[in-house]
């Protein structure tokens, strides 16, 4: 008897995405759609057809924009761009709480991978660090990591 295993493969040529980018620290999330949107097309090989960016205000606005868009079931896939900043207040733990919570909530309750890409840091040179520097490109990694759950998802 052989084990099945199950896996995600990154081409998704049919795939369906929404990416929701916050226009708040813009600088940031402009680096990380970039990074998403060449993973996309680049590792993915999903066509610009089959991809929508939706920008909102800030972090807090993204779960309800995905909660909508993953209640129309026409994306396999959403992905969740932003950037927190920790400030002096107690607004930067609300901000970044709510955000993951709603995403993880949106993603569990439609069975619709939503991969979040928000950056929850206490500088700005940690977030440009994660936006393309050194450290890598966290919108990327979003992006890849919702092409393979596309794939996943499609086994079942």
């Amino acid at each position: 008897m052989s084990v099945k295993i199950i896996e995600g493969k990154k081409p998704c040529q049919d795939g369906k995405f929404a990416i929701v980018v916050s226009r708040f620290n813009s600088l940031i999330n402009e680096r990380l759609l970039e990074g998403a949107l060449d993973t996309l097309k680049r590792e993915g090989e999903v066509p610009e057809k089959n991809i929508t960016v939706v920008r909102v205000p800030g972090a807090i606005e993204i779960p309800v924009v995905c909660e909508k868009i993953a209640a129309s079931t026409k994306y396999d896939a959403i992905i969740a761009l932003g950037c927190v900043i920790r400030g002096s207040t107690y607004h930067f733990e609300v901000v970044a709480n709510e955000c993951s919570k709603g995403i993880s909530q949106v993603s569990l309750r439609h069975s619709v991978p939503v991969a979040n890409g928000v950056l929850t840091v206490d500088t700005l040179e940690q977030a440009l660090e994660r936006a393309g520097s050194h450290v890598g490109n966290k919108g990327s990694e979003a992006a890849s990591s919702a092409l393979e759950m596309v794939n996943i998802i499609k086994q079942f």
